[in-house]
């Protein structure tokens, strides 16, 4: 793991400046710092096609490949962070009813999420780790027959969960409390098997920190949106990882996340035709002297999309109190397209240092965990179509 950890740290640093700038900025500003350094990357993304961008986009290994010769070492990096699935227990058969209110991809995640915390439990209790509705701890509760904590701060999810939980006699008790208090730690014992599935930035750092100090018997999660920290830096734990000197932003810890499977065709042709948009009105007020650098245009209603690119013009200058010239607005709407493709094209440059990212993230716990007297795995507990967030810390104490 330690040799693994200092590859990518080694990798992912010498290239820096191609993945800490935004491609969207790098777009809007014209500004992409490598490509005097390396000249013909950028002419090879500039033979692209927006074909070709996409099948890139829709083919990591393939576009690591083509990337290889402008980045050496990138295919080398992708090796690195090969996981294993971890092994689990077979929780098909549900009890009738247990999955009820469940979404069906959730649905997917949290069997999946169980099943490997069932395959390697530690203790005989449960804690359910800002548990929501307690779907996960439900799960556990019917499989394993013990007691489940479920532990969250929306009091009205604690009420319907318990509710759900009584209804079919499990053994789950809901606890409402603030995860950044003191009163969080009431809630842990020794004898614990810690869960959380997709626990949010710094509430997965607490739940490591909180699983340490209480020295439980074992602590299984899925960490996700690593941007939602408290801080403006990433704060390594982690003797390891604080010795790189590695700073990462809240901006640069939104990189891995920006990977998704949910939404379809629809949503994409959504998202890209906003992007278009916003891209276009950024020329437009650029070449008409109407801004000096970019005007973030607030959210968009999707009904707004289908009213054209010229009605999105005028609702975005009536917001920003600008007097719009006489232009030629289709002419601004090409721009937008090219534009959005030059976007696509850096962010096949950015994207394959996403994954890298997310594993030397997690990388960081199993070190930090290790280094407290854990015996820890790092793993994949699903493929990425059921969710890319599906990286598993699992780590059991050495009593």
């Amino acid at each position: 793991m330690r040799q693994s950890f200092a590859q990518i740290t080694s990798i992912v640093s010498q290239y820096q400046h191609y993945w800490r700038q935004d491609p969207f900025h790098q777009v809007v500003s014209q500004q992409i710092q490598w490509r005097q350094e390396n000249p013909a990357l950028y002419q090879w993304l500039q033979t692209l096609t927006a074909s070709d961008i996409a099948s890139l986009k829709e083919n990591l290994a393939q576009c690591v490949t083509q990337l290889e010769p402008f980045l050496p070492g990138i295919i080398a990096l992708h090796q690195s962070i090969q996981l294993a699935t971890v092994e689990q227990t077979d929780v098909t058969a549900l009890p009738r009813g247990l999955d009820s209110g469940i979404p069906g991809r959730k649905l997917e995640q949290i069997k999946q999420m169980s099943s490997a915390c069932l395959h390697h439990h530690h203790g005989n209790e449960w804690l359910e780790w800002c548990s929501g509705k307690g779907f996960l701890g439900r799960l556990l509760a019917a499989q394993s027959g013990q007691k489940v904590t479920s532990f969250e701060y929306q009091q009205a999810l604690c009420e319907a969960g318990q509710i759900e939980a009584d209804k079919r006699a499990l053994p789950m008790t809901f606890v409402q409390g603030d995860a950044f208090s003191d009163e969080a730690n009431h809630v842990f014992n020794g004898r614990q098997h810690a869960v959380a599935l997709h626990a949010c930035g710094d509430l997965h750092i607490e739940l490591i920190q909180y699983s340490v100090k209480h020295q439980l018997s074992a602590l299984t999660l899925s960490p996700c949106c690593y941007h939602l920290i408290r801080g403006n830096e990433y704060q390594p734990l982690s003797k390891a990882a604080r010795a790189t000197h590695f700073p990462l932003s809240k901006q640069e810890l939104r990189i891995p996340l920006q990977e998704t499977v949910t939404g379809g065709e629809r949503v994409r042709r959504h998202r890209e035709q906003e992007m278009v948009f916003r891209l276009g009105f950024d020329a437009l007020c650029r070449e008409n002297h109407l801004c000096e650098g970019y005007m973030p245009v607030p959210s968009l209603k999707k009904s707004q999309l289908s009213d054209g690119f010229r009605a999105l013009c005028e609702w975005a200058a009536a917001n920003k109190s600008l007097s719009l010239p006489d232009v030629n607005f289709d002419h601004y709407e090409r721009l937008g397209y090219e534009r959005y493709w030059q976007m696509e094209a850096l962010s096949l440059v950015q994207g394959v240092f996403r994954r890298p990212l997310e594993v030397w993230l997690a990388m960081d716990k199993v070190l930090y965990l290790e280094e407290q007297g854990y015996q820890v795995r790092l793993t994949t507990f699903c493929d990425s179509q059921t969710t890319p967030r599906n990286l598993l810390i699992h780590a059991s104490y050495k009593q």
